[in-house]
């Protein structure tokens, strides 16, 4: 349930590149959007399915979303399974990956999982 009192206009971040996607102002290959998530193409993919999803809200991290809005963990983890399915992925298996932080490579700070699939994943990761 929502809060009441939590303000519903969307914070962003002037400086932040997926708030620019989020606004339009930077091109990207959306291919699943809602009005909590947007999920595009990420440019360097690291498997045949490379989909990044992302809060419209500005969220530094992972942490910091389950923290301060659950409602928008709870939407991302939705729009992942509605990309999965859509992408083609959801029966053969897919991998999401949170990067929370700069020593796990965090590049972009604003909260986003990646999807990855469409071909077999190994382990350990990295």
């Amino acid at each position: 349930m929502t809060d009441p009192t939590r303000s519903t206009e969307r914070s962003t971040d002037p400086d932040c590149l997926f708030c620019k996607i989020v606004a339009g102002q930077i091109p990207a290959t959306v291919v699943h959007e809602d009005e909590a998530t947007v999920a595009f193409r990420d440019l360097e993919p690291q498997a045949p399915t490379h989909v990044l999803v992302i809060p419209r809200h500005h969220v530094r991290t992972a942490a910091a979303l389950a923290a301060e809005r659950p409602e928008d963990a709870a939407a991302l983890l939705a729009a992942v399974a509605r990309v999965a399915e859509q992408e083609g992925i959801a029966e053969s298996g897919y991998r999401t990956v949170f990067n929370t932080g700069a020593d796990a490579q965090q590049s972009v700070f604003h909260a986003h999982l990646h999807v990855l699939g469409g071909r077999a994943m190994t382990w350990p990761p990295g």
